[in-house]
């Protein structure tokens, strides 16, 4: 049987057709011996350019695929990996991941295997290779050349993934999807080092991102924030921009779980027992969905362990209405596993960052959170500080730039203190850069807790 041909030379695609995954799966699968196995491979192209002062810094590309096996003896269960494709090597990862799994201790809570499953086709992504080297530089090229017109520096980061997920198992399931995602950040300050400036923004398609619109966006903030003024800690009403909000929304996501609720640890828990599935918990207004036929964000078509994916509303008018139940917890608790993709959009309503400014009387805008870190799970309480913009608003206009201030809130506090929300747009919520599948609205609310100053720029 033919090899799959290698990643590590130029050809159409850089990640294994669906064709070439199947037989990987199949080859692993077929010198397996345990009562379960799973074979999940990963193939696909990084890119990445990082720029400062001006000017491009490093940038690589690498081509890899993984091969990992997870093996199940009665209820041990162990996994092991490698990147070789060739059948010695597929034979030989088998042999690691099951003498892993008999020493392994017992898994109470491991579920069998899925068998075959039904996926819905979604949208596949255009490009099958991430954007060149020149690609890259003509990006960074539309920041820099804007940001040294200006007498400012300008850094930043682009990431680009392309690749194939794909899952084959002993009971006969087999799930395949393709991949795509680009990020880039740019981070623009003046030269005395008292003003800075950040956008950002992450497509499926590379062809999607302006990176002259974000490096202008980046050098304006840079500009009205050089020279900040103290102001006094204390409860604002804020207009935060999108990426800000989903700095914080996103923190929601991550506490849904339905077991830390059902099991009194999480805000979702229920004084008396139980969870709060059925009950308000933000404003009316507030909806939340995962969705893997949102055309916006193009999520994957099936879970790790190869359920497949489907729409679910979280939080609908402000209502608890399901939480995130895998599926050993589903099967305790007799109902559905949630299946949810990656990724969620919020609702929103039709004003703009200046009508929300035009309608405060003081105010702080806030461009973005950062070193965001966790205080109370209870609440979803967390802590962290302003950056890269953050502006007073006095009498409905901005008038002059602030201090960034280290602040102490809730996403939950926050959504029912709403008093107006844009129209949702794509953003890059993820500290790292690397790009995230988030969807929401600009959002003016009140008594958001500033806690006191940070002289970090």
């Amino acid at each position: 049987m033919s090899r799959p041909k290698s990643l590590f030379t130029q050809g159409p695609a850089l990640y294994l057709s669906r064709e070439e995954a199947q037989r990987v799966g199949q080859q692993g699968l077929r010198s397996a011996t345990a009562d379960e196995t799973r074979v999940i491979i990963n193939s696909g192209a990084r890119a990445n350019t990082r720029f400062a002062e001006n000017q491009i810094s490093t940038s690589g590309d690498n081509y890899n695929a993984t091969v990992t096996v997870r093996s199940v003896f009665g209820r041990r269960v162990a996994s092991a990996s490698t990147n070789r494709l060739d059948d010695e090597s597929l034979a030989e990862v088998v042999r690691r991941s099951e003498a892993l799994a008999r020493l392994a201790p017992e898994d109470p809570e491991n579920m069998p295997e899925l068998r075959s499953q039904e996926y819905q086709a979604l949208p596949q992504p255009p490009e099958t290779s991430p954007p060149s080297p020149a690609q890259r530089a003509e990006a960074v090229r539309a920041v820099t050349e804007q940001s040294r017109a200006a007498n400012l520096v300008s850094t930043g980061f682009i990431v680009s993934n392309m690749g194939a997920s794909s899952i084959a198992n002993s009971k006969g399931l087999f799930a395949y999807n393709r991949n795509a995602l680009s990020a880039l950040t740019t981070t623009v300050r003046t030269p005395d080092g008292t003003g800075s400036g950040w956008a950002g923004a992450t497509h499926n398609d590379w062809a999607q991102m302006n990176a002259a619109e974000l490096g202008q966006i980046a050098i304006e903030k840079a500009v009205r924030s050089r020279d900040p003024v103290a102001i006094e800690p204390g409860r604002y009403t804020v207009v935060l921009e999108a990426t800000a909000v989903a700095n914080l929304v996103q923190l929601i996501q991550q506490a849904i779980a339905a077991r830390n609720a059902d099991e009194g640890r999480s805000f979702f828990s229920k004084a008396g027992g139980g969870n709060k599935i059925g009950e308000k918990v933000v404003d009316s207004r507030v909806t939340i969905v995962s969705d893997p036929n949102d055309p916006e964000l193009r999520v994957g078509a099936f879970t790790f362990e190869g359920m497949p994916t489907r729409r679910v509303v979280w939080i609908e008018n402000g209502i608890v209405r399901n939480l995130n139940y895998d599926r050993y917890w589903a099967q305790r608790q007799n109902v559905e596993p949630t299946a949810a993709p990656g990724g969620f959009r919020m609702s929103g309503g039709d004003a703009s960052i200046a009508d929300m400014v035009a309608s405060t009387q003081r105010g702080i805008l806030v461009t973005r959170f950062w070193y965001i870190r966790p205080v109370d799970p209870r609440t979803i309480l967390y802590t962290g500080l302003t950056r890269d913009g953050t502006f007073l608003i006095e009498n409905g206009r901005v008038t002059r730039s602030i201090k960034n201030m280290r602040w102490n809130e809730s996403p939950i506090f926050l959504l029912n203190n709403v008093e107006m929300l844009g129209r949702p747009v794509r953003v890059n919520s993820d500290e790292s850069g690397d790009g995230s599948n988030v969807i929401v609205p600009p959002v003016k609310a009140r008594d958001f807790n500033f806690t006191s100053l940070s002289d970090a720029v």
